[in-house]
């Protein structure tokens, strides 16, 4: 399925909105969402999930499941449609209970259509919440995935494992690494080397790959619990801030730019934080464009997803608050890219 825009462009690596000379590019948008707690209404065995049943403190049932599918459905489907009428073409998810929420997902009305495959592996989490892919198998095509577990001095400390997916995008070869880092629980500084931890462990599965293909094309997404200035992204996963600073085997932060701006993907005491972050190699940030290359990167805050009143006015409606049920979305916004290569 190929969807033409016309875009303008003043040099060969470059693609704006105003210019003279005109290229035809095929669009291809990419994100990540934290689905905040998709958790079922089973009481499953060997999860955490008590909280999440109908006899539970937030007396989790049907009616709100099926709400929070809806809500969730829609805003996927509302992801990309700027510049890709198809949607998003792959979409990195956290927070999730398990590959059945994913089920119940991608066939609620707003995204049957779109017939979303999933990637998903069970991870050891303590809350029993992992990571997953969804993509649109028309527009990508999967080749391989893994999924990597973190170990840490602390035996007894679990957390999600990262995972990994090789495929085609536009016909070129990708490898989308999905991430939850773990948590600020305990405060930033006592927490942070989990972060380090994990930022290391994203950095040595990029370095996997680029020994294998120096100009492997890969995207590290996904909650870092940490801003694109703290150590674990700019310094051990060495995400940097510049783009004209990124050389072969280095990464760029696509979004560290728009934190600057003011913009975040939650906000917590008063202030933003862009934990949701989309990362990519030298070879989409540097390519011309007869090859796959990034465009743009966004928080994807549409007015839908953002309370309009009340002590939290202008933050993300979330599903819960103060433990209250509030019929609400994700307490994050997604965050997404779009790739772009010539079509002639």
């Amino acid at each position: 399925m190929t969807v033409i825009f016309s875009f303008a462009c003043t040099t060969k690596d470059k693609i704006t909105k105003n210019a003279s000379e005109k290229i035809n590019v095929q669009a291809s948008c990419v994100a990540f969402y934290n689905l905040e707690n998709l958790f079922d209404t089973i009481d499953n065995e060997n999860v955490n999930d008590k909280e999440y049943t109908p006899s539970g403190p937030l007396k989790w049932n049907t009616q709100k499941y099926t709400s929070k599918l809806q809500r969730m459905s829609y805003a996927i489907s509302q992801i990309g449609l700027d510049y890709s009428p198809v949607g998003v073409a792959l979409i990195g998810v956290s927070e999730i209970e398990n590959r059945g929420v994913l089920e119940d997902l991608v066939k609620q009305p707003d995204l049957v259509k779109r017939s979303y495959e999933i990637v998903h592996y069970d991870g050891p989490d303590r809350r029993g919440v992992d990571v997953a892919l969804l993509y649109n198998p028309r527009l990508f095509k999967v080749t391989n995935s893994k999924s990597y577990r973190l170990h840490t001095d602390d035996a007894n400390f679990l957390t999600r494992d990262q995972l990994m997916v090789s495929g085609y995008l536009q016909d070129e070869k990708i490898h989308v690494i999905v991430n939850h880092w773990p948590s600020r629980y305990g405060g930033e500084e006592r927490s942070r080397p989990k972060r380090n931890a994990a930022a290391a462990l994203t950095r040595s599965i990029a370095d996997s790959l680029f020994r294998v293909d120096p100009k492997a094309k890969i995207i590290i997404m996904g909650d870092l619990n940490d801003d694109p200035f703290n150590v674990s992204c700019a310094t051990i996963l060495g995400a940097k801030k510049e783009m004209n600073d990124v050389k072969a085997g280095e990464l760029y932060n696509t979004l560290w730019k728009t934190l600057d701006m003011g913009v975040g993907s939650l906000a917590y005491n008063d202030q933003w934080n862009l934990f949701d972050q989309l990362i990519i190699s030298a070879e989409l940030a540097h390519a011309d464009r007869s090859k796959l290359k990034f465009w743009k990167a966004e928080v994807f805050n549409r007015s839908f997803l953002i309370l309009q009143e009340g002590k939290y006015k202008g933050s993300p409606w979330r599903t819960h608050a103060g433990g209250v049920w509030t019929n609400g979305y994700a307490d994050h916004f997604p965050t997404l890219i779009y790739l772009v290569k010539e079509v002639k």
